[in-house]
């Protein structure tokens, strides 16, 4: 995957790029529960080593800030579905 910081900036192809890594995990055979506990640790991640590019990603900071580990996983499905239906 051709991942370069167009990608980031732009919300758009950032959740094309993310569709992508979903998909690709579930060809391998990835269950979505273990997909979006994966989802949870790089969210994690991201927000604590990541300055936000765009305004969309900001939010998605704070609210990942906000969160419990469980809601934070709740999060990270909603992100998934959220990129799941534009294709």
């Amino acid at each position: 995957m051709d991942l370069n910081i167009n990608v980031i900036n732009d919300w758009d192809k950032w959740k094309k790029t993310l569709y992508t890594a979903i998909s690709m995990g579930e060809t391998v055979g990835l269950s979505g529960d273990t997909i979006a506990k994966i989802g949870t640790k790089i969210g994690d991640f991201l927000s604590s080593n990541i300055d936000p590019e765009n305004r969309e990603q900001r939010l998605l900071k704070e609210l990942f800030e906000a969160c419990s580990n469980e809601q934070k996983e709740t999060l990270t499905k909603i992100i998934i579905k959220l990129v799941e239906k534009d294709h």
